[in-house]
């Protein structure tokens, strides 16, 4: 497992591809660019090039099934994402939720079911102190 220096940086471009394969269970080349390029205006030869450049930082795997490659996330959409989110606040927020709070309780739009779900997390962190002391 890498440690948050060693695990690549991933742009915008290529976490919606890898979130579009990894919600799919996998893709070939062709699947990608029928499905996720063309909504993008990628060519196939630059979906190709995305998706080696994210199996060479080890985020896609691929293996051939009936003669052509599949790719396919070792991760699930919900860890990409983690792991994303955890690379920004540590990244861009030096590590404090504070400012993102903050946006959260300023700026966003937030559904009663997000709230909901907010207020559990926020539960389980005070449990989870309390385990601590």
């Amino acid at each position: 497992m890498r440690t948050e220096s060693e695990t690549p940086s991933v742009g915008d471009q290529e976490l919606a591809l890898l979130r579009f394969i990894a919600e799919r269970g996998g893709a070939t080349v062709g699947e990608a660019a029928e499905g996720f390029g063309r909504d993008q205006g990628l060519a196939r030869s630059t979906v190709l090039t995305m998706m080696e450049r994210l199996r060479k930082k080890e985020l896609l795997e691929r293996r051939k099934v009936d003669g052509v490659y599949r790719y396919t996330s070792p991760a699930t959409t919900p860890e990409l994402l983690r792991g994303v989110v955890e690379r920004f606040v540590e990244r861009t927020l030096g590590g404090s939720v504070s400012p993102f709070v903050s946006y959260l309780t300023e700026t966003a739009t937030v559904s009663d079911e997000e709230l909901a779900e907010l207020e559990a997390l926020v539960s389980r962190l005070h449990a989870s102190r309390e385990d601590d002391r």
